[in-house]
């Protein structure tokens, strides 16, 4: 009986294979900043930004050719070039300049905002509408984040909390924008031919970057340039736009309230970086508001 409610029911399935997709997107991504933050201890943010940008675009011109994919139309273009702006550059700069001046787990705090940023712009570029009752939860998850960053002392550290809040904003209009270009180009050539597209300016200014030796970068900053460059850069998003196109770019894109936790999780474990009840208490409450949220994002 069951299975042949699924059958009369596709749009159930569908939007049950977004929640897998999207959930395996988060689990990637929750390696993102903690991975970052060790390599920028020994790699330039500017270097580690384009470096990893044309690693993934490299691969991604083998995956196109391969396939034999078509090229996007033009009126796709310029959503490709939002895309590789928002989630190819702007994110992992973003982040890695923030990482200089807070760690990883402060960081990660503020990845709760990352479902209200999605949200926001599948409202304004994905055509969506959630209730009243989703921008209450939504505006009261901010507030706790704002509140806590204020409390760690913001004026110590104003720079690492400003680029973490830009990097969230450009990061949510990236995923939208993803998301609904998914919808006709395809989840994972939507992230390739985005990398695609800025690659020959990354790999000018990865050229333009090259240290002038790499024999003090030790295997854990190579380990982590190569999971930031195939993991966090591809493989995540193969998974991540295929989701938010199958399930709702609101609805799917609250799935980011679990990458907090699993954030935390390896920041304390891999760098021991010390996570206080106080980050914990704030996190847990930015997830309830972003499920509250994700309640009545339809």
């Amino acid at each position: 009986m069951e299975r042949t409610s699924k059958l009369n029911n596709p749009s159930l399935e569908n939007s049950t294979r977004g929640w897998i997709n999207g959930l395996i997107g988060v689990v990637i991504f929750s390696g993102s900043l903690p991975a970052t933050r060790l390599a920028v201890l020994e790699f330039d943010p500017v270097f580690l930004t384009v470096a990893r940008a044309t690693i993934a675009g490299l691969l991604a011109l083998c995956l196109l050719w391969l396939f034999k994919e078509k090229r996007p139309a033009r009126q796709q273009l310029v959503p490709l070039i939002v895309v590789a702006l928002g989630v190819v550059v702007g994110f992992p700069l973003l982040t890695a300049l923030a990482l200089q001046y807070v760690t990883s787990a402060h960081s990660i705090v503020f990845i709760g905002l990352l479902p209200l940023a999605t949200a926001v712009f599948g409202v304004l570029r994905g055509g969506e509408r959630p209730k009243p009752a989703f921008w209450l939860f939504s505006i009261l998850g901010s507030l706790l984040v704002v509140g806590f960053a204020v409390s760690q002392g913001l004026t110590a550290s104003p720079q690492g909390d400003l680029l973490m809040l830009l990097a969230v904003v450009v990061c949510g209009l990236g995923y939208a924008e993803g998301a609904k270009l998914s919808r006709t180009l395809g989840g994972w050539q939507v992230i390739c031919w985005a990398l695609l597209v800025s690659l020959p300016v990354m790999a000018a200014l990865t050229w333009y970057r090259l240290p002038a030796s790499f024999s003090t970068i030790s295997a854990p900053a190579w380990l982590s340039l190569a999971y930031v460059s195939l993991f966090s850069m591809l493989i995540g998003f193969v998974f991540w736009y295929r989701g938010l196109a199958q399930g709702g770019i609101a609805a799917v894109g609250q799935l980011q309230l679990l990458q907090p936790f699993f954030g935390l999780a390896l920041a304390a474990t891999l760098l021991h970086e010390q996570v206080s009840l106080g980050m914990l208490g704030v996190t847990v409450a930015v997830i309830l508001c972003v499920a509250g949220a994700r309640r009545f994002s339809r």
